[in-house]
């Protein structure tokens, strides 16, 4: 028994990457991984060896997301509130990224290619119906032939392939322009990494020209879970104008920020000292995107609660 646990351990990275792309929430996808492995422990006398140990967890992890969604209602993103099919998100933290790599007792085990847990991917599958998300997340992300997806599902080649079809064609219609299907994005360079340096340290000073100089003409910002988004510049330098003005009532303090990492891309987690206040405490985490050298999409989340999980220190002094 000690070995089947030590065993199956190995993969609870891999396996909360899994429920997170099934859910769209970190928070969700810890909890959902004490299941799968509770699930996994109770059942360990039935698992007969006719397939992997990895795969025979990636079912229970996969049904007991099903599951999980069944009773579920559907969450929209603030950015589109008005639409009934707009998906809520979490940020993932980089340093929980580790997929597991094959090995000579597990052949079949493949390292998840890190454009999967792009936001912009996680926001566009989680439109889809839990079933459809299922089939697409193992078949077009982790690569499991159509029959083995299919038996994963308890159900047939056929529907899993018409399941396939109709996702693939409501994909295309949401993932963002140019992008088609689940080809690789580029890793952030050292000159993207030099733009977040310069885009930090420019919140730090409420330097609103440098700002404006870091970010696209079109860019796009959204603060989850609150119900405000910008769709250009000018809109996005009046809402920080404004609360960067000590004198405004939508004045949020002084701001310090440190460099993170989140679903494969830049970010940056800003604390604040509220007016009156002595520490910088957690405020954000923003998950940042640049294309020609310039910012061209902020998804700012509220998370405070999630500072620790992406190691970040509880406060800052200075």
């Amino acid at each position: 028994m000690t070995d089947f646990a030590e065993r199956a351990e190995r993969y609870r990275g891999e396996l909360r990457v899994h429920c997170y792309r099934m859910l769209g929430s970190f928070d969700e996808a810890e909890d959902l991984v004490q299941e799968v492995f509770l699930r996994a422990w109770r059942g360990r006398d039935g698992f007969e060896g006719r397939s992997s140990l990895r795969a025979w967890l990636y079912r229970i992890a996969t049904n007991a997301c099903l599951d999980f969604l069944d009773g579920r209602s559907r969450r929209t993103l603030p950015d589109q509130a008005d639409s009934p099919a707009g998906p809520w998100l979490q940020p993932f933290p980089g340093h929980l990224w580790e997929p597991v790599a094959p090995s000579a007792d597990d052949p079949e085990a493949a390292v998840v290619a890190k454009e999967t847990l792009e936001l912009a991917f996680l926001a566009a599958i989680q439109h889809l119906p839990p079933r459809q998300r299922a089939a697409t997340i193992l078949c077009d992300v982790l690569g499991w032939p159509v029959r083995q997806t299919a038996e994963a599902l308890d159900g047939s080649v056929a529907s899993v392939n018409s399941a396939l079809q109709r996702a693939r064609a409501t994909l295309r219609t949401h993932l963002p322009p140019g992008r088609s299907d689940w080809a690789p994005s580029t890793p952030p360079s050292d000159e993207d990494r030099r733009i977040l340096r310069r885009y930090m340290s420019a919140v730090e000073r409420g330097d609103l020209t440098e700002i404006a100089e870091l970010l696209a003409r079109d860019v796009r910002a959204t603060m989850p879970p609150y119900p405000e988004w910008f769709a250009d510049r000018d809109g996005v330098l009046a809402a920080l104008s404004a609360s960067w003005d000590a004198g405004s009532p939508d004045y949020i303090g002084t701001l310090r920020m440190l460099p993170a990492s989140a679903n494969g891309q830049l970010a940056a987690a800003t604390y604040r000292r509220p007016p009156g206040g002595h520490a910088y405490e957690p405020f954000g985490i923003g998950v940042l995107l640049v294309r020609d050298g310039r910012i061209t999409e902020i998804v700012a989340f509220h998370e405070p609660a999630l500072f620790p999980s992406f190691n970040l220190p509880p406060t800052l002094d200075r």
